[in-house]
């Protein structure tokens, strides 16, 4: 096996936000791996990438991912899902024993919640000497904060990141950490306005959504989200201090 499997991240929307490597690499590779979900219908990393490199003339590997509630590749059994994994690596292997060199492109980074997670142990398995290069990129939640100009961060402060549908108990998790970013919280937006408002931190929260895309919102009150600004594109920063 000669080929190469670059995972690459995209960014959060904004093309100008793909790294030089990224960029570098996505014009060299002849394949192209897309993850697809039905929570985006297109492709939304393939929209991202396109809006930087000509991918005219590249063979492009739709890989279709069910977007379903999973703790823990360990966890993840279910039948369709397992399908869908298992015939992206297929793909995937196939053209690299062909010495094709793939491009795997992801949302924001691979390494936060990253659908590629899923099939990386299996690739390995499967070929134990495979060659892999992780390609980091710009994160929702480090643009989403850029783009409120909301500090995750100063000197001895502790941030947690957490999927919002698995935050448990919000008040004991206020306590403990000074920035918490709730990822994802368009199914659960009321329950975590209850419960930020019970911990006395509702005005310490910003919600942004579709950070860095066309139709990016920053709302500070979270009184004026409304229900048509809720997506699967969304996140809660929650400064224990202040915004600023």
């Amino acid at each position: 096996m000669t080929g190469t499997l670059y995972v690459v991240g995209v960014g959060p929307g904004d093309p100008e936000l793909l790294t030089l490597k990224a960029v570098r690499i996505l014009n060299q590779v002849p394949c192209v791996c897309v993850p697809r979900g039905r929570e985006e219908g297109s492709s939304l990393a393939l929209s991202i990438a396109e809006g930087v490199v000509d991918l005219k003339g590249k063979e492009i590997i739709e890989a279709f991912f069910p977007m379903k509630k999973t703790k823990s590749r360990a966890e993840a059994k279910d039948d369709e899902l397992e399908d869908s994994w298992n015939e992206t690596i297929v793909n995937i292997f196939k053209r690299l024993k062909q010495g094709i060199d793939v491009a795997f492109i992801t949302i924001g980074d691979p390494t936060i919640y990253s659908t590629f997670f899923y099939l990386y142990d299996r690739l390995l398995k499967l070929a134990p000497g495979m060659l892999i290069e992780i390609v980091p990129g710009v994160s929702s939640i480090t643009a989403a904060a850029a783009r409120a100009g909301l500090s995750l961060g100063l000197a001895d402060e502790k941030i947690a990141i957490v999927p919002a549908t698995y935050a448990g108990d919000l008040s004991r998790m206020t306590s403990e950490f000074d920035t918490i970013v709730l990822m994802k919280v368009y199914r659960v937006f009321d329950e975590i306005v209850k419960s930020l408002t019970a911990a006395g931190l509702a005005g310490n929260a910003t919600y942004i959504s579709r950070a860095g895309m066309r139709e990016e919102a920053v709302i500070r009150n979270l009184k004026d989200v409304r229900k048509e600004d809720l997506n699967y594109f969304s996140l809660i920063i929650v400064r224990r201090l202040s915004k600023t």
